[in-house]
């Protein structure tokens, strides 16, 4: 029986470790010698507060900074296999720890901690670099083999973790996190032109670049080896899709929503194995509200559930928080954001995302994870994923309308669909019918098919391209952008149903460039705090990418297949509402008094000169627009937060770098005069 079988999950195993890892390889030979090593990781202390470690064997080093959640006694790192000759640093958590342990024992290996992280050890001993196709969990690790003189790096499927490398004259280095690598004095902290101009377009930058030169992240589902001066990236994992035929039997569809459902309580069972407390995020909507309840009804796990409110009334889902929250009966935390603690924050929030942001959402994130924190939790279980691999965002509505249209371009009935796309975006609501038909247009560029659900997106995130100065816009590549991305799509994209395109390019691109790190691994880690995600185990996403498309969405109905499973479980009213995406004030808050002056100052003209990135012109033009109340709608609101980020991005990191110690006092709390 499921709730009979899944009823008791809190670990008498021992705990792993969520944490910051860094570590180098010289390939001239020359000794590692551990005070750099020393330097590098001490930047990423935040993600790992509680142990700093260092190996140094001839030319390779490996750093560690741990935050102990998995065997806490034992599970220091870097550690060794039983001869020492191989040697891990690792961030993150492997799920199925337990089951890969019995497996190893019974194959005759032996184990000296309880730990995740042996596991990987002993497993790479049986299976080399395609050891990670046995994982399940959110990982960034290297592995230093003696005997291959190797150094072997990985990142699990959907970029739930960090990792960056880069390269001097003779030195390959690598960290959770882009400063880790500038505390090694040879690296050089520049921006890349390209890598900006993809935030300004897909809100992210495409791996492996970027928004600094010559600093590559490590995409997800990826391996990398450096032997020698020789470095070679591996695709072990990226989203497939093959969608079985729509479903219109009703016995089977019974048998999806089971099999959903099994996967889900199984995927929420193994992400409490915890040695520490482990809370829940509760944002009031479907997927965050469905995890709770399968916590509370398959398991006898206390909880402990963390929420976000404003004082905004259009940002804020408190009343359905707070019904969830009786509902369930949990012992809950809610943090009430305002537009001024936002903007108190959010230099800080740009120091650890370390690239541009086009929203101020990662902000009252940042300060619920500094909750957290306070309130003595170090892992949160979320509902992030769901959206992308179930078919839950407006976009996937959007495209399936703008298809209908197409089909007949000249229909007057059909484009007025899209008055039920984006409920609520007032400004969007208030415009004519000609406006939204000019908006969401069905004709596209010649050669930009591939990308038809995500134009209207991207080129409407392009127009912030018009604040760039006009040396910024020399220096970009000749080539087209899209062309580049349409080079690296998978060889059967053109084959899979139009909405699996639309899913594809949400999980490939934005779900790990911004969703997972901007509002996910980097806010929360600043104060130490891991997000686990029961939507992105690996076993749901494949059996999500073998659903039918209309169990997906069903007419406009998003989600079908996931409230089919919700029903009887969370509160019909919270099943029952219409979505409504994470979001927070933007222009209000970097208006506000407590954002004036370092505002005021890195938007100045001559900050703007300073740096070369944008026209000091546009951008007077656009404060002037605010200040006269006559900045309205998304485009504005991104191009204000844009800039300003890029500013403190440059002013951080380019003009006001802290090479040791005092890293956390790199946040700005005074740009002026500096």
């Amino acid at each position: 029986m499921r709730a009979g079988s899944l009823s008791v999950f809190r670990a008498l195993e021992p705990e792993r470790s969520m944490c910051g890892i860094a570590g180098l390889i010289h390939f001239d030979g020359r000794p590692a010698g551990s005070g750099l090593l020393y330097d590098m990781i001490h930047t990423l202390e935040h993600r790992g507060p509680d142990d700093l470690g260092v190996h140094v064997e001839q030319n390779v080093g490996l750093a560690h900074a741990r935050l102990s959640i998995i065997d806490l006694a034992g599970g220091a790192q870097p550690m060794c296999n039983e001869d020492a000759s191989l040697w891990i640093t690792f961030n993150g958590e492997i799920f199925n720890y337990l089951e890969l342990r019995e497996d190893l024992l019974a194959r005759g290996h032996r184990f000296v901690t309880r730990s995740d992280t042996e596991v990987i050890l002993h497993l790479y001993e049986e299976k080399g670099a395609d050891c990670v196709h046995e994982l399940n969990g959110q990982w960034a690790f290297a592995i230093w083999d003696q005997k291959q003189r190797l150094l072997f790096l990985s990142r699990d499927r959907l970029g739930v973790r960090p990792l960056f490398y880069t390269t001097t004259d003779h030195t390959f280095l690598f960290g959770s996190e882009i400063k880790a690598l500038f505390a090694y004095p040879e690296v050089k902290r520049e921006l890349d032109c390209a890598g900006l101009d993809e935030v300004f377009t897909y809100w992210c930058t495409i791996p492996p670049r970027t928004v600094f030169r010559n600093v590559f992240e490590l995409p997800p589902g990826h391996s990398l080896k450096v032997r020698g001066p020789s470095i070679e990236t591996h695709c072990y994992w990226q989203p497939e899709y093959e969608p079985a035929p729509n479903c219109t039997d009703p016995r089977r569809e019974r048998e999806y929503v089971a099999q959903l459902l099994d996967l889900l309580i199984d995927a929420t069972r193994i992400r409490l194995r915890s040695d520490v407390p482990v809370g829940a995020y509760l944002s009031g909507g479907l997927d965050s509200t469905l995890t709770t309840a399968l916590i509370r009804k398959f398991t006898q796990t206390k909880l402990t559930t963390f929420s976000l409110s404003f004082t905004d009334p259009q940002f804020d889902e408190s009343p359905y928080q707070r019904e969830a929250v009786r509902f369930f009966d949990t012992e809950h935390h809610e943090l009430r954001c305002s537009a001024e603690q936002i903007a108190e924050v959010f230099p800080e929030v740009v120091w650890h995302t370390e690239k541009p942001l086009l929203r101020t959402a990662p902000a009252p994130l940042y300060l619920l994870s500094r909750l957290v924190h306070d309130q003595g939790y170090k892992v949160v279980v979320t509902g992030e994923g769901s959206d992308e691999i179930l078919g839950g965002y407006d976009i996937f509505k959007e495209d399936k309308i703008r298809r209908f249209w197409a089909a007949h371009p000249d229909s007057r009935l059909r484009p007025l669909l899209l008055r039920r796309l984006y409920p609520y975006l007032e400004n969007l609501q208030h415009q004519p019918d000609s406006y939204r038909k000019a908006f969401f247009h069905i004709q596209n560029p010649e050669g930009t098919e591939a990308f038809f659900s995500h134009l209207p997106r991207w080129e409407l995130t392009s127009k912030l391209k018009l604040f760039f100065s006009a040396d910024f816009l020399a220096g970009l590549p000749a080539c087209d952008g899209y062309n580049a991305l349409k080079d690296a799509l998978p060889a059967r994209y053109f084959s899979w149903h139009p909405f699996c395109r639309a899913q594809y390019l949400e999980t490939k691109y934005l779900l790990p460039g911004y969703i997972l790190s901007s509002q996910g691994d980097r806010v929360a880690m600043a104060h130490a705090v891991e997000g686990r995600f029961p939507f992105l185990d690996y076993r749901v996403v494949r059996f999500a990418s073998e659903l039918p498309v209309n169990l997906k969405m069903k007419a406009l109905q998003e989600k079908y297949l996931l409230k089919q499973c919700a029903r009887n479980l969370i509160p019909p009213s919270v099943l029952s509402r219409t979505k409504q995406p994470y979001r927070a004030p933007d222009g209000d808050s970097l208006l506000s008094p407590a954002a004036r002056n370092y505002v005021e100052e890195l938007l100045s003209p001559s900050a703007i000169e300073r740096f070369g990135i944008f026209n000091p012109v546009a951008v007077s033009k656009l404060l002037d627009k605010f200040r006269s109340g006559r900045a309205i709608g998304i485009k504005d609101n991104m191009a204000l937060v844009g800039i300003v980020s890029t500013q403190l991005l440059a002013h951080q990191f380019l003009r006001n770098w802290i090479r040791k110690d005092s890293y956390h006092e790199a946040r700005v709390t005074s740009i002026c005069h500096r």
